[in-house]
């Protein structure tokens, strides 16, 4: 962060984390709330047929668009971002679909943010037939509303399983995207949409979203967007993403890239990660964030962009079978005249249910602990706080 000039500037810094260390502090107490309410009952929300309508932030679909919120405390040009990891709902999730919040006691934390996003890891089709590998995740186009009602305000679907049911399972895929309540980044009918950035005006900054997977695998090799071809939008042609930041960074403040990367089980960045994280920040990124590897990874600043290389798991069908596959959290950026001031992180733990529950005391103190000594393989310095 840069040092105040004055003692006006350094009062005017002092307020601003106080306003934001108050809001912080009001989304704790709901979720300390939320979490002792889902631990007595263990469902963690209300049956979504009966619960009363939640508080839905604006958004659209219209490029550009502006979002308007109620929640603003900070001073015109300061934005806060949400970010969690992997999100579907099948297996011991499907019934989430059932439940609001969808996403548990940790909604709150994602609402309280100006804007907020998870990766859906999943196809969104009925129908399809699986793809020749090994794990095939899908859900009905109502799981795009219950992240709406989760306080969620976009996905990105640029994963390694977002056309685990084929052709069929995409073209489904594509029509619940163009339906949707919420953005759908990173897959499209054809290269230009897969790799268009979403845009909305929050609190008078202008913010891009996109997204992309770096993950060499069946998805990437067979169902790549391209002129004509529907798909996701792929990292693994690096040029063309770059250029895709570099258009956005023209239009707007700040600029969210985020990827599908990593190597499943490893809780340091590959070379691959490094390299394409120094490049989008070259171009202009403001963070660039994602998930894959079913673990939490470090996350630190790189010159003046923010960078997570691994949120983990979040909303999970299963546990996966590495050391700390469990630990989660939600990562929210404070970005002032599209600059990242600070960084915060909620830890939670994945329950026996799937579900991240927010952790106190020792146990919050632990995962937050581990979550910054993962930083030690990144070559990133410290976010501020």
């Amino acid at each position: 962060m840069h040092e105040p000039r004055s003692r006006h500037a350094a009062l005017r810094t002092r307020q601003r984390r106080r306003r934001r260390n108050a809001a912080l502090g009001a989304a704790a107490v709901v979720v300390a709330a939320a979490a002792t309410a889902y631990l007595t009952s263990g469902r963690g929300g209300t049956p979504a047929d009966d619960a009363a309508p939640a508080r839905v932030k604006a958004s659209t679909l219209v490029e550009p668009s502006t979002t308007a919120s109620a929640r603003h405390r900070e001073p015109a040009g300061t934005v806060t971002l949400a970010f969690a990891g992997d999100v579907h709902f099948t297996q011991r999730t499907a019934g989430r679909l059932g439940v609001d919040p969808a996403l548990g006691p940790l909604s709150p934390v994602l609402s309280a943010a100006d804007f907020s996003m998870v990766n859906l890891e999943s196809a969104i089709t009925t129908r399809g037939t699986p793809e020749p590998k090994l794990y095939h995740f899908r859900t009905p186009p109502r799981a795009l509303d219950a992240l709406r009602r989760s306080g969620v305000d976009a996905v990105t679907m640029a994963n390694n399983h977002a056309v685990d049911y084929g052709p069929q399972g995409l073209s489904d895929t594509l029509a619940a995207a163009q339906d949707s309540p919420i953005p759908v980044v990173g897959i499209g009918a054809d290269d230009t949409e897969a790799y268009r950035p979403y845009v909305t005006e929050v609190n008078g900054v202008r913010l891009a979203v996109l997204a992309a997977s770096q993950v060499q695998d069946l998805t990437n090799d067979r169902f790549r967007a391209g002129p004509g071809r529907p798909g996701i939008a792929s990292a693994l042609d690096r040029p063309r993403l770059v250029s895709a930041v570099r258009a956005a960074r023209a239009r707007a403040d700040v600029i969210v890239v985020y990827l599908h990367w990593g190597t499943e089980g490893q809780s340091c960045p590959g070379s691959e990660q490094r390299s394409i994280a120094a490049e989008l920040s070259a171009a202009g990124a403001t963070a660039v964030v994602g998930t894959h590897a079913h673990v939490m990874l470090g996350s630190g600043m790189l010159g003046p962009t923010y960078v997570a290389y691994g949120f983990g798991n979040f909303l999970w069908y299963g546990s996966s079978p590495y050391p700390h596959s469990d630990e989660t959290g939600v990562t929210t950026l404070t970005v002032t005249h599209g600059a990242v001031t600070a960084a915060a992180f909620a830890p939670a733990l994945v329950d026996g249910h799937g579900v991240p529950v927010p952790q106190t005391g020792a146990a919050a103190e632990l995962i937050t602990t581990r979550h910054e000594q993962l930083r030690q393989c990144t070559g990133l310095t410290p976010a501020p706080r």
